[in-house]
């Protein structure tokens, strides 16, 4: 079978048990290691594109002690965890390019021989059994001479319970990323309990009894889902249980999701007006009902209206009501979306798009807490919290003159800046899982998962559409991919977007690679255009397969052996899509 048509969940690694002349029978690190690269004239340490800095462990040991000690055992072990797993994300990004071409244990071998060549921890495999294709993951690991143990030792002494978070989080997040689902490594045994190393277990997430207690760790707030935590029905019959827990349905790891979540967290007491801002997609709305309720208007009502999809000669009606005869038409009296949410929250969405007319009245209402129906003299008083959102630049229209200044100021109590998902790459796999089991379950189709070309391509494509653009393109993979089979690249792409990645050209004074140069010149070409940032391993990798093509004369395959790879990989690259021949070019 192709590369370009293996599956992410066809990939099989048995290694159960091994002997001790296999324990240790990892891939050469060479590879790894001449990518690391110190640049003292500069200041920097890079290990592949990535720029890194050396710490002493004793340091990290003071800040550790100094977290405990400021925010406690538990809030300290999430910072220390989720730093952890960002970084294994990041480091199970760049497996497809140090290893492209290897067998799948040479492939899962990256991250834990970084994680050594990276001063943390020594890896033994004691057992691993792997078949993504119907989800399973069993895996037994060592880790010797761990220096966060060690740490933990000389600054608090013997432990009752494990102590590796930052190393538990960086497995958490590299296995994840790797094998394009959520699993959870827990450490099972650990040195600073006096064991004389650690030993961590390694599953699918919704393979464990109790996940959610190590996983809460991951979590930057205790609202915050789980994919294994809400079991989806869509049964007639099925009756809401009310819990507000129920009512919440955010799903995130990532840094720029922790921090909204921190901030909403903070605000949700409060009075305060928020202003969420943010692309269209990312969940504004979302964010808005979670909180509404972790507030103490919880069992209030939350009324939303968007006001982009009210007619402008409708729009103050529906926010403050109207009283019978108050314009042609109104042949009875009727509340608005204030009155409805008095006592509750009313979220008011693409708020830019009011008129100046609505926008003096909805002032009048933040500020006074009153409101009139239109054709009425009675005022009416309204505890509202309201909470505005918006996906234009308001300050721009202020000076545009479409917007109040005052109104915007008063709106503008407690913005809250929803990062676009393309930001949030560390996200994007429990969504994934997250809409799969929702769309499965609602659809009532069986599908394992998903092929290494899809989960390559969600990875990398730049969602413009951001989460509302995922959970459409995962719904529409779980209807169109085969009973019981995995959901591909072309179950999900298939309304024309743009999945490829525009090589970047590198720049040179003297020369450009598309010019016969001397190796030395190249060189020298290279040094300067990764020195000025103006360049990257993917363009790189882009570039030579787009001089391979021009010396096969557009011949797929021809460029692929010029290259040493496979015809599979070369094709990938040209199209972003699996296997293809991109138009105009030769098998």
């Amino acid at each position: 079978m192709d590369n370009g048509h293996r599956s992410t969940l066809d990939k099989s690694i048995r290694l159960l048990r091994p002997s001790a002349h296999d324990k240790h029978r990892l891939p050469d690190i060479d590879d790894l290691a001449a990518r690391l690269r110190f640049v003292p004239a500069k200041g920097e340490v890079w290990f592949d594109d990535r720029r890194m800095v050396l710490l002493h462990n004793s340091s990290l040991g003071a800040i550790r002690r100094e977290l405990i000690e400021t925010v406690g055992i538990e809030k300290a072990r999430g910072l220390i965890t989720r730093m952890g797993y960002q970084s294994g994300t990041r480091d199970a990004e760049m497996v497809r390019r140090i290893r492209p071409d290897s067998n799948d244990f040479d492939a899962f071998a990256v991250g834990p021989q970084m994680h050594a060549l990276e001063g943390f921890v020594s890896v033994e495999t004691l057992a691993l059994d792997v078949d993504v294709e119907t989800g399973h993951f069993y895996g037994e690991f060592i880790w010797h001479n761990s220096a966060e143990a060690e740490q933990h030792i000389a600054t608090f002494g013997t432990s009752s319970a494990p102590v590796c978070w930052l190393q538990q989080g960086y497995a958490n997040g590299y296995l994840s990323s790797f094998l394009g689902r959520q699993m959870l490594v827990r450490e099972v045994e650990c040195k600073a309990m006096g064991f004389p190393t650690c030993k961590i277990v390694g599953k699918a997430l919704d393979q464990w009894d109790d996940p959610d207690a190590d996983f809460r760790y991951l979590q930057a707030q205790d609202f915050v889902q789980s994919p294994s935590s809400k079991k989806f029905s869509f049964s007639r019959s099925a009756a809401s249980t009310g819990e507000i827990s129920d009512k919440i349905d955010l799903v995130g790891v990532s840094s720029g999701f922790n921090t909204v979540c921190h901030m909403i967290q903070r605000v949700a007491p409060t009075r305060a007006t928020v202003l969420f801002l943010g692309e269209s997609g990312v969940g504004k709305e979302q964010f808005a009902r979670t909180l509404h309720n972790i507030s103490d208007r919880a069992e209030q009502p939350f009324i939303a209206i968007n006001c982009a999809a009210i007619p402008e000669q409708l729009i103050e009606s529906e926010l403050f009501g109207v009283e019978k005869g108050g314009f042609s038409g109104a042949s009875q009296s009727r509340p608005g979306r204030f009155e409805r949410a008095d006592g509750g929250t009313l979220f008011l969405d693409e708020i830019g798009t009011l008129s100046l007319v609505a926008q003096g009245k909805l002032l009048r209402a933040l500020q006074e807490g009153e409101i009139e129906r239109i054709g009425d003299t009675r005022v009416r008083q309204v505890d509202v919290r309201v909470v505005a959102a918006t996906n234009e630049n308001l300050r721009d229209l202020v000076e545009a003159g479409k917007f109040r200044d005052d109104l915007f100021y008063r709106l503008n109590v407690f913005p809250v800046n929803i990062p676009p998902l393309r930001e949030r790459k560390e996200d994007i796999l429990l969504l994934v899982e997250h809409f799969l089991n929702r769309y499965c379950a609602l659809h009532k189709r069986k599908v394992t998962g998903f092929t290494e070309a899809a989960i390559e391509a969600l990875l990398l494509y730049s969602w413009p559409g951001n989460i509302r653009e995922l959970e459409n393109l995962i719904e529409r993979g779980v209807i169109l991919a085969p009973e019981d089979g995995g959901i591909d690249i072309s179950h999900l792409f298939t309304s024309g977007e743009n999945i490829r990645r525009e090589p970047a050209r590198i720049e040179a004074d003297a020369h450009s690679l598309e010019q016969p140069v001397e190796a030395t010149n190249l060189s020298a070409q290279l040094r300067e255009a990764l020195a000025s940032g103006k360049l990257s391993l993917d363009s790189l990798e882009e570039e030579a397969i787009g001089q391979a093509l021009h010396l096969a004369q557009g011949n797929v395959s021809g460029a692929a052996k010029i290259l040493g790879t496979t015809r599979a990989r070369v094709a990938y690259r040209l199209s972003g899509r699996k296997v293809a021949h991109p138009a105009g070019e030769k098998g």
